[in-house]
C-alpha cells in the first residue's frame, strides 16, 4: 500500500499529517503536500479544459481516503469510476506515471484502489439521493425553480401554511396539493399571510411540471438521504470516497447546482462543532463550481459564502474545482486557503485579464513569475500554494503532480454494478415510500367535506319535500298557506318547521353549508 505522506515523514505527527501533492526539484517545488490539520479551510482546483484538473482531484481524493477521511466527489465526465480499481500496467501511461514518481521523490507509487460508492439522482448508475421538499427549503426550491421575487414569496407561504396546518411536503404530489388548496383559499390566506396572486401559483406549478420533465421528482421522497451514509468507512479504516454520477444530471446544469449546495447546508445544519480537527470530517469536491454562482441572486450567493465560513468548524472541507477562479466570488474566493492553479490560456485581452487576476490571488515567491508560470505550465503541472503551519498561506510553486495509483478513467457498466450490489448500502434507498402527506391530508379533508356537503343537500331536500307536503296539505283542507287565520290554527311545530325551512334556503342555510365545507381548511 502506498503512503501519501510520502516525502513529509517528519511533518506527518498528528495535525500535520500530509498528503502528498507534488514536487520536481529544479525549478518546481522540491515537495509539496497539504496539510491535514488545515485540510478543511477549503481550497481551489482551477486551470483550462484538458489541463488535469480531474486527475489532480483524482489523486487528492485518494490522499484523503488513505488518511481515513470520507470524499464527496461529483462524476460530471464518468472518469472517477476509476478510484475503485487499482491502476495497471498495461495502460498507455504507466511509463510516463513511474517516470514522474521517480522524479518527485514518490518511492513507494503503487496502484491501488480504494472504497467507493456510487449515488445517483436517477438511481441508474448509483443508490438513489433523495430529500424531502420540506428539508430542501423555499430558498433552495426557488433557486431551483427561477423563480421571481413575487413568485418566491407565494411558495414562501406555501411553507409556513403547511407547517401551521401541519402538513408534511415530502414530494412534488405533496406540494403540488398544497398549492391548489392555497389557490382554492387565496381570499381568506391573504388577510392572514399577504398578498398570494393565482398568476404566481399557475407559474410556480408550470416550473414544476418542466423540473418534473427533467427527471427532478426522482429527487424529491423518501426515504432521504441520511449524512451517515455519506461519511463511511471501510474496515481498513480508509475513508470511503463518494461518488456521485452526475454526466446525465449535468444536462440540468440547475438543479446540479442546487443540489450540491443543499447537500452543503445539510452538512452544516446537522454536523456538530468540532472547531480544529486533525483531520476533516469529510471532504467536498465541487465540481463545474461556476453553475453554483451563474445568475444566483444575492441571497444565494451569501448564503453560500456564510456556508463556506462556518462549515470548516464542522470538520467539513469544500473544494471548488472550476475552470477560472474568477468563476467564484471574490467573498469565497478569500476563504479557499489550499490552491492548486492548472494553465490558463491567454488568447484574448480578456484572458490576459483573467490569468492577471488569477496570479495576484497567490502570495509572491521573488523566484517565480507566477503569471507566466500559470501560462506555461503543461498537463499533469500547476502552480500551488498550501497552508503552512498556523494556516498561513505558503509561497506559489510550480508543481508536478503526482500520478494516481487508481485507475486512470471509466470502468465498465458491468463492474459499476457489481460494486454497487456489493455496497453496504445495497437495498437502502432503492425503494420509494410513500408515507402519509400533505396530498394524502387535503384528499381525505376533501372526501369528508364533499361527504358533508352532500348530506346538507339532502337535508335541505328533505325539507323542503316536507315543506310542500305540508303546504299541499293545508290546501287540501282549504286553510290558507302561508299567515294563517288564526293564532291559534298556526301550531308551535308548524311556525318552527317555516322557521327552519326560511333559513336552510335563505342565505343562513347557505352560510351553514359553507361553514361545513369550510372545514376542509381546519388545522391538525
Amino acid at each position: 500500500m502506498f503512503d501519501p505522506c510520502i516525502g513529509f515523514k517528519r511533518e506527518c505527527r498528528n495535525v500535520d499529517d500530509a498528503i502528498f501533492i507534488g514536487g520536481g526539484g529544479e525549478g518546481y517545488a522540491e515537495k509539496q503536500g497539504l496539510l491535514l490539520g488545515y485540510a478543511n479551510r477549503h481550497g481551489l482546483v482551477a486551470g483550462a479544459t484538458g489541463t488535469g484538473k480531474t486527475v489532480t482531484l483524482q489523486i487528492m481524493a485518494e490522499g484523503f481516503s488513505a488518511r481515513g477521511v470520507p470524499v464527496f466527489v461529483a462524476d460530471v465526465k464518468g472518469d472517477l469510476a476509476g478510484l475503485a480499481k487499482p491502476g495497471n500496467a498495461a495502460f498507455k501511461l504507466h511509463d510516463a506515471f513511474m517516470e514522474r514518481a521517480g522524479k518527485i521523490g514518490f518511492d513507494d507509487y503503487a496502484y491501488q484502489g480504494f472504497p467507493v460508492t456510487f449515488w445517483d439522482l436517477f438511481g441508474r448508475q448509483g443508490h438513489p439521493v433523495r430529500t424531502t421538499v420540506a428539508e430542501m427549503g423555499p430558498l433552495l426550491l426557488s433557486r431551483l425553480l427561477d423563480l421571481s421575487e413575487a413568485q418566491e414569496g407565494v411558495l414562501n407561504i406555501a411553507f409556513r401554511l403547511a407547517d401551521d396546518e401541519g402538513l408534511p411536503i415530502l414530494d412534488f404530489k405533496d406540494l403540488r396539493a398544497l398549492l391548489v388548496w392555497v389557490a382554492e383559499n387565496r381570499a381568506t390566506l391573504s388577510t392572514r399571510y399577504g398578498s398570494i396572486a393565482t398568476q404566481s401559483i399557475g407559474a410556480i406549478q408550470r416550473r414544476l411540471l418542466v423540473l418534473e420533465n427533467q427527471g427532478a421528482a426522482q429527487f424529491f421522497g423518501e426515504p432521504a438521504l441520511d449524512l451517515g451514509d455519506m461519511m463511511m468507512t471501510d474496515d481498513a479504516g480508509r475513508g470511503r470516497i463518494n461518488i456521485l454520477a452526475a454526466d446525465e444530471l449535468m444536462r440540468s446544469p440547475r438543479l446540479y447546482a442546487t443540489f450540491l449546495l443543499w447537500l452543503l447546508s445539510e452538512l452544516f445544519e446537522e454536523l456538530p462543532e468540532v472547531g480544529n480537527p486533525e483531520k476533516p470530517e469529510l471532504v467536498f469536491f465541487f465540481d463545474e463550481a461556476h453553475l453554483l454562482f451563474d445568475s444566483a441572486p444575492k441571497v444565494l450567493i451569501s448564503k453560500v459564502e456564510q456556508v463556506a465560513r462556518l462549515i470548516r468548524s464542522k470538520g467539513v472541507g469544500v473544494y471548488f474545482v472550476t475552470q477560472n477562479p474568477t468563476d467564484v466570488p471574490d467573498t469565497v474566493l478569500g476563504q479557499l486557503g489550499n490552491r492548486v492553479q492548472h494553465a490558463l490560456r491567454a488568447f484574448t485581452a480578456r484572458d490576459r485579464k483573467a490569468l492577471r487576476l488569477a496570479a495576484q490571488t497567490y502570495r509572491d515567491n521573488p523566484a517565480l513569475d507566477i503569471e507566466q508560470a500559470i501560462r506555461e505550465v503543461g498537463v499533469g503541472e500547476a502552480v500551488t500554494s498550501m497552508l503552512e503551519r498556523k494556516g498561513v498561506p505558503g509561497m506559489a510553486q510550480r508543481t508536478l503532480i503526482r500520478p494516481p495509483a487508481s485507475q486512470l478513467g471509466p470502468i465498465a457498466p458491468n463492474e459499476r454494478a457489481a460494486l454497487i450490489a456489493a455496497s453496504p448500502l445495497a437495498g437502502t434507498y432503492e425503494t420509494v415510500q410513500d408515507r402519509h402527506s400533505a396530498h394524502e391530508i387535503l384528499a381525505q379533508r376533501a372526501a369528508s367535506a364533499a361527504r358533508a356537503a352532500e348530506e346538507a343537500e339532502a337535508q335541505e331536500a328533505e325539507a323542503e319535500a316536507r315543506e310542500r307536503e305540508f303546504r299541499q296539505a293545508r290546501r287540501y283542507s282549504g286553510t290558507r298557506v302561508g299567515r294563517s287565520s288564526s293564532r291559534g290554527d298556526d301550531s308551535i311545530g308548524a311556525q318552527l318547521t317555516r322557521t327552519v325551512m326560511k333559513e336552510l334556503t335563505g342565505t343562513t342555510g347557505r352560510r351553514i353549508v359553507r361553514g361545513i365545507l369550510g372545514g376542509l381548511f381546519k388545522g391538525r
